[in-house]
């Protein structure tokens, strides 16, 4: 990562109280070799403020006024939003082949709930979409609806639209193109959008998962929290399993990424398959 001459530098006690606050109250962790990273994804929020100074946009950002207008700004250019179509395949495939299919007998019920948290520009939450409309016309016929949330406004904007790049949907099987991507053209030729079928089940919601009370949210047969968590420390991360699993309806499953582990956490949770786990008791 290069900087320019016109670069505004963050010093060392704006990078701790920037770095403290976002650790506090988001629960993102940026240790001090993030520096350089942060300074560069806030030098736009400084130039269309008119902000000359770091010292003078951190001041702004903990005023009254900043605290309203500012903090989901600066939140959006901080967060890490990469995902992908059918990220992690193997989630998938494990819930076509037997998670949906088991869930639905162990429970009676004819309606599943999902949530997609930290849900970013929406691939995930609209793959779920395909996964479980697919399962409910090849199994048995069950309702079905998803949760999509995610901390950054701008990113759920994007996902609520549900207007993609070609090259983003390469990945998604062609049969699942022909049912639920409608081809863009004239000015959008090469771009596809998702089917209002499936964008009528899922509903995206602002949520900051360090929020104390998951109970509003409903409960889950299965919860998708997947590479969110490396960016959280490990306290954080306990706290937030912990939640997930209240969250969860028994026997429901819990999805995380490859990259995450619960090991040496005390959680009712039975591993199924790696990085998939069920909620027992």
């Amino acid at each position: 990562m290069t900087l320019d001459s016109h670069t505004i530098q963050l010093e060392d006690k704006e990078f701790v109280r920037l770095s403290s606050y976002i650790m506090s109250q988001f629960g993102i962790k940026l240790p001090p070799n993030k520096k350089t990273l942060l300074q560069c994804r806030l030098q736009k929020r400084l130039k269309t403020l008119q902000h000359s100074s770091f010292s003078e946009y951190v001041d702004y950002v903990f005023s009254t006024r900043g605290q309203q207008e500012e903090v989901w700004n600066m939140i959006d250019a901080v967060s890490t939003n990469k995902t992908d179509f059918f990220r992690e395949p193997l989630h998938f495939e494990y819930l076509l082949s037997k998670g949906i299919e088991d869930c639905l007998k162990n429970s009676g019920k004819n309606k599943l709930s999902v949530w997609s948290a930290g849900c970013s520009s929406g691939e995930e939450p609209y793959t779920l979409a395909m996964v479980m409309k697919e399962a409910s016309l090849n199994n048995r016929h069950f309702e079905f609806n998803i949760l999509a949330t995610d901390i950054s406004e701008s990113v759920l904007q994007h996902a609520l639209v549900g207007i993609y790049n070609v090259e983003k949907t390469l990945i998604i099987p062609g049969e699942y193109k022909k049912k639920y991507l409608l081809k863009g053209k004239n000015a959008y030729e090469n771009k596809v959008r998702i089917s209002s079928e499936l964008r009528n089940k899922v509903e995206f919601r602002k949520y900051n998962l360090l929020s104390t009370d998951y109970s509003a949210l409903g409960k889950f047969d299965f919860i998708f929290c997947r590479n969110v968590m490396i960016y959280f420390e490990r306290e954080v991360q306990y706290r937030l399993l912990k939640q997930f699993c209240k969250s969860l309806n028994p026997g429901g499953l819990l999805f995380i990424g490859h990259s995450e582990s619960i090991t040496g956490f005390s959680l009712p949770l039975k591993h199924v398959r790696p990085t998939i786990f069920t909620k027992i008791g």
